[in-house]
């Protein structure tokens, strides 16, 4: 059974991924600060269904000097790493004007820095396997922009500028690196918009509606799969054609 990394993996986008790939027949490593009830009736359904498997580990990706001994846990723990999705992050949102100093670097830290240190550190193992597969979950406001969001935007575009110089690194070793630019995604992190901003979204779209859970989900499953062998270095669009 493959084992699969998933950061941020108790709720929302993460847990969608989580399930999906259980479902598919991948072992998910859960990475979250505290595991919910969410998680557990999902490690309890996987278990049941008998294919893959969801495991949480609790860990503060902010942690950053801990990051290496995560990882040579995990390994020890289940074996070889072939997958990672760095999808934990912090949807801070505000006029930058206004933000405050450190939920700024707070955010940087987990969505730009803390990526980027787990990967060195997955992408080793992978090395020596000479297979792997990355996915960077990043958004669609990297590219577009969105009041409100700049310093947010700023750690998601850093993601993409990442994944393209990586896949250059690792191609010649088997690994692919892509990326996910999901748009406003019908999770909590959207729940703040208030419902005239929502349908302002949904009206712009060329499906009239918002992205789902499982369509981020179901875009990390392909990535990972052989069917994307030949795909790295780019980042793939799931926002219900908002940028159409």
């Amino acid at each position: 059974m493959r084992n699969v990394i998933v950061t941020g993996g108790s709720r929302g986008l993460g847990l969608a991924i989580a399930t999906t790939l259980a479902a598919s027949g991948y072992r998910a490593l859960a990475i979250a600060r505290s595991e919910g009830e969410a998680l557990r009736s999902a490690s309890a359904a996987a278990t049941s269904a008998g294919q893959g498997s969801v495991h949480f580990h609790p860990f503060d990706l902010t942690e950053l000097a801990g990051l290496g001994r995560l990882v040579v846990g995990l390994r020890k723990q289940f074996g070889p790493i072939f997958g990672l999705v760095n999808n934990a992050g912090l949807g801070t949102s505000g006029m930058l004007a206004m933000m405050r100093d450190d939920a700024i670097e707070k955010m940087v830290r987990l969505n730009t820095v803390a990526p980027i240190v787990l990967t060195k550190y997955v992408v080793r193992s992978m090395m020596i396997e000479r297979a792997g597969r990355i996915v960077n979950i990043a958004s669609v406001v990297s590219s577009t922009g969105y009041s409100g969001l700049s310093a947010y935007a700023a750690t998601k575009a850093s993601l993409v500028g990442f994944t393209r110089s990586l896949a250059r690194e690792v191609g010649p070793l088997g690994i692919t690196v892509n990326a996910i630019a999901p748009g406003f995604v019908d999770t909590e992190m959207t729940q703040e918009l208030d419902q005239e901003e929502r349908d302002r979204i949904v009206r712009r779209s060329a499906l009239r509606r918002l992205a789902a859970p499982d369509d981020v989900a179901g875009a990390v499953e392909f990535l990972l799969s052989e069917k994307a062998r030949n795909i790295t270095g780019t980042t793939l669009t799931v926002d219900a054609g908002n940028t159409a």
